[in-house]
């Protein structure tokens, strides 16, 4: 399948190095809690390489897209479809179609309301990632940036049901 990218290949399959922005020092701690998360409150601390106004004027935007690592999971050793949450009710789906841990890089990414941005440190509810969680980058969320019309399959909603309520 790689063979595909043609003379990109080598460029596109290059291994990338990236550092944690940050670390979540405090909200839940157990990976095995995988719902429920709209109420849990988590703080941020940005490394100190980026100084102690790092975070100046987040404050000012509602949301911030946290982009972290789901350290604790391992890569899938195959991408067959399957059934998010291994849940009969639910299709099978292929693995860019699902936004569980076990993925490609293990890469994930919420949009969560800013609670407090000072410092170093910035406070914000409902990110679905535990304490030690290394984060990637951090971003406000632009109006713009956002589709004004989705949409999403049934079985999305029936998934997703509990996963922010308390």
């Amino acid at each position: 399948m790689s063979e595909s990218l043609g003379p990109l290949r080598e460029a596109a399959l290059a291994a990338i190095t990236v550092m944690p922005v940050g670390v979540v020092s405090s909200g839940r701690r157990d990976p095995a809690e995988t719902d429920h998360w709209g109420e849990v409150s988590s703080t941020i601390v940005i490394d100190g390489r980026f100084g102690d106004d790092c975070l100046l004027g987040l404050g000012e935007f509602s949301h911030a897209e946290i982009i972290f690592v789901f350290h604790l999971a391992s890569e899938r050793p195959a991408y067959p479809p399957r059934r998010p949450r291994s849940r009969p009710d639910l299709p099978e789906v292929g693995v860019f179609a699902d936004r569980g841990p076990r993925r490609p890089n293990r890469i994930g990414a919420t949009i969560c309301p800013i609670l407090a941005a000072a410092g170093r440190q910035l406070t914000v509810k409902g990110l679905d990632a535990i304490v030690g969680t290394p984060v990637l980058d951090i971003k406000p969320v632009m109006a713009e940036f956002l589709p004004g019309n989705t949409w999403q399959p049934p079985w999305a909603t029936i998934l997703m049901s509990e996963y922010f309520t308390q």
